[in-house]
């Protein structure tokens, strides 16, 4: 059986610490708290679980505060959580399994991460992440801001799934590190250039956005997921400007990197929908349903695309182009998926007061 740190960051998070710990403090030989500035009982909450706490002083750099945390680290391996992310029970007993059968040959071994969910609790984001890393390995973060842990050697693909729930958001406090970045000069690179994106993009910054984004897809370098990504985040920003084909544009590019996706399927529909060519949305809509989910894809993947949400549009399509037999099919099959969306209940009474089942 391996043995294994746990290496956490935090800052203020006595409401939500204790909810992680408790999900899998049972399952590690060694906590490391790593607090970078908490005013609140943070500490307080993590001696309760028998944690090491640290101090480090925050420099605007999470890479710092995460190399920091590992360094405090002594057994086999190290497994990295968020205070917002728990395991469900499921995933706990895999993880138990896990550390129990562990072959010491391996490097790395990644999880799923289910980031975002809808108000029914199903995901609707999901990628992978390098979570659990042999110590004497000294793997390393890098970058300041969205820090990534570089890994090599064997790695391994697992089933275990880390739930994100997230309580607070993070402000502006990112936006303002990169534009602090930017203002002293610093040349950023492939990666920064699209989390900058990314930020501009959830601050509403539209155009702008897309400036940085259409920069990252120019250089030759960056990781072919987030070219995808990229693409898909330009597309949006066109479509909130109401500029419909240049939002096509991009979900088209996006197949010059890898071959279709049902994101991109479903936002070319909702374009065509939006102009009324219902067949040109069917179209994607149903090419979106045949399509086979990548498998251990490391890119974001929004899982509705892959099941409900086409469906749910084309009952939309079908209903406006008078078939109500397939309208009521495609509704049936979202709800197959969806079973608690008030939406398709509401067409499901709509459906039942036609005569159908």
């Amino acid at each position: 059986m391996i043995s294994i740190s746990l290496c956490m960051i935090v800052k203020d998070e006595e409401k939500i610490l204790e909810r992680c710990l408790k999900s899998v403090g049972d399952l590690v030989d060694e906590i490391i708290i790593v607090d970078t500035g908490s005013t609140d009982n943070t500490k307080k909450t993590a001696y309760k679980f028998n944690s090491k706490v640290f101090d480090f002083k925050w420099i605007d750099d999470f890479s710092a505060a995460r190399n920091f945390a590992f360094s405090k680290a002594a057994k086999e391996y190290i497994l990295w959580l968020d205070a917002d992310d728990v395991l469900l029970e499921e995933d706990r007993q895999k993880l138990k399994e896990l550390k129990e059968t562990l072959d010491t040959s391996i490097d790395s071994v990644n999880m799923i991460y289910n980031y975002a969910f809808d108000k029914n609790g199903n995901v609707i984001l999901s990628f992978r992440r390098n979570r659990l890393v042999k110590r004497v390995n000294n793997f390393k973060w890098y970058g300041a801001v969205h820090e990534y842990l570089g890994v090599h050697g064997k790695i391994i693909d697992s089933d275990i799934h880390i739930t994100h729930k997230r309580e607070k958001f993070s402000g502006n406090r990112n936006l303002k590190i990169y534009e602090s970045r930017l203002k002293k000069g610093e040349e950023l690179s492939a990666r920064d250039i699209y989390y900058y994106a990314n930020e501009l993009y959830d601050h509403k910054k539209h155009d702008r956005a897309i400036e940085y984004y259409i920069k990252f897809l120019n250089r030759k370098d960056g990781w072919v997921e987030d070219k995808i990504a990229a693409c898909g985040k330009i597309s949006d920003s066109y479509y909130f400007t109401k500029n419909i084909e240049a939002a096509k544009k991009y979900c088209y590019k996006s197949f010059e990197y890898a071959m279709p996706r049902a994101e991109f399927c479903c936002k070319l529909g909702f374009c065509f929908l939006s102009q009324n060519k219902l067949n040109e949305a069917v179209f994607w809509y149903e090419l979106a349903t045949k399509l086979k989910k990548p498998d251990n894809c490391w890119g974001f993947l929004d899982d509705s695309s892959w099941t409900w949400l086409p469906h749910i549009q084309l009952c939309v399509c079908y209903h406006k182009l008078g078939d109500k037999d397939l309208s009521y099919k495609h509704n049936e099959i979202a709800r197959s998926y969806n079973p608690d969306d008030k939406n398709i209940l509401n067409n499901k009474k709509y459906f039942q007061s036609l005569g159908y089942e």
